[in-house]
């Protein structure tokens, strides 16, 4: 009877301090940035569309959503030392992908519209957007993410010839 009483103390407060470590060392590698990718959770066809067209793709973060009947995969990843990002159907083809591009690259009408739209910001980033159609590659517009004066930060996707195609207004923050 004792024995059994014992155990039972015993086996939930096991449990309590393994679920506490655990949690300790999750906490430590969020912290220091470090993250388990699980790359592995990847389906073979989206790396493979992806390792076609980025052949040395470095994968920092990647998340999946369901648009439909269909699973597509954003995955961030650097190319040549460019961020980058693309969304990838389950069967490997890529809907658009996304590379950082300098504020020198950036077509004048989009660089007036950006500042027509928030004066005096501070552009952040600035991903040129390209929708991908079979094999071709064109260019859909370039996404700004920046700071305004009053410290908002918002993204603005831009067409090359200066139009706005959306705005998102206030952006998560950045992860540290």
């Amino acid at each position: 009877m004792l024995k059994s009483k014992f155990w039972l103390i015993i086996f939930p407060l096991a449990l309590l301090i393994f679920a506490g470590c655990q949690q300790k060392q999750q906490k430590a590698a969020e912290k220091t940035g470090a993250k388990d990718l699980q790359l592995d959770k990847i389906p073979q066809a989206v790396m493979e569309g992806l390792k076609a067209k980025f052949p040395q793709a470095e994968i920092h973060k990647w998340s999946v959503e369901q648009e439909g009947e269909i699973k597509v995969y954003d995955i961030e990843f650097t190319q040549d030392g460019r961020n980058c990002e693309a969304d990838i159907k389950e069967d490997g083809s890529i809907q658009s992908w996304e590379k950082a591009i300098e504020i020198t690259d950036l077509p004048d009408a989009v660089k007036g519209a950006a500042e027509a739209k928030y004066p005096g910001s501070n552009i952040k980033e600035i991903m040129q957007v390209m929708a991908v159609t079979g094999a071709l590659d064109s260019l859909e517009g370039y996404e700004l993410a920046f700071a305004t004066s009053d410290t908002t930060e918002v993204e603005l996707t831009v067409a090359p010839d200066g139009s706005i195609l959306e705005e998102s207004g206030m952006m998560e923050p950045e992860e540290k």
